[in-house]
């Protein structure tokens, strides 16, 4: 079977946070709820997840913020994993990101996750060495 790729409802923050408690991509510092609420509160239409049989099997964020464009919580249910699903997120995050006139798109991987460093390769994606940084403005 394969995913559909549809636009985030509220409905499925449970089930979207339960996929990223399962991949690892939730930190003690982020509550992931509060980060669904604030980003459906700015371009909800970059918000995917990827469904089968009714099922959350992915998701997505993405922003454009008129300069560049850039890719959050990418997920995939690790039992579906080589099935395209994450492929397929951001194919689709690309292509709603171009229609709004995105020149670029950039996303941040941590250091030792070697496995999503080489997916993002396979799309194109090229590394930069460059230091990133941030403060946080809001506590959850």
């Amino acid at each position: 079977m394969s995913a559909t790729v549809r636009v985030f409802e509220e409905r499925d923050t449970d089930a979207v946070v339960a996929l990223w408690n399962a991949v690892g991509l939730t930190r003690p510092w982020n509550d992931p709820r509060k980060d669904i609420a604030r980003k459906l509160t700015v371009q909800p239409e970059l918000f995917l997840v990827a469904e089968d049989d009714d099922r959350i099997v992915g998701s997505v964020m993405a922003g454009y913020d008129g300069h560049r464009g850039w890719l959050y919580y990418l997920a995939s249910d690790p039992l579906r994993r080589g099935e395209g699903i994450a492929r397929d997120l951001v194919a689709g995050a690309e292509e709603r990101l171009i229609a709004m006139g995105c020149p670029k798109v950039q996303l941040m991987v941590r250091p030792d996750n070697i496995a999503a460093r080489g997916f993002y390769e396979s799309l194109g994606y090229e590394p930069f060495d460059i230091w990133s940084t941030g403060k946080r403005l809001i506590a959850d």
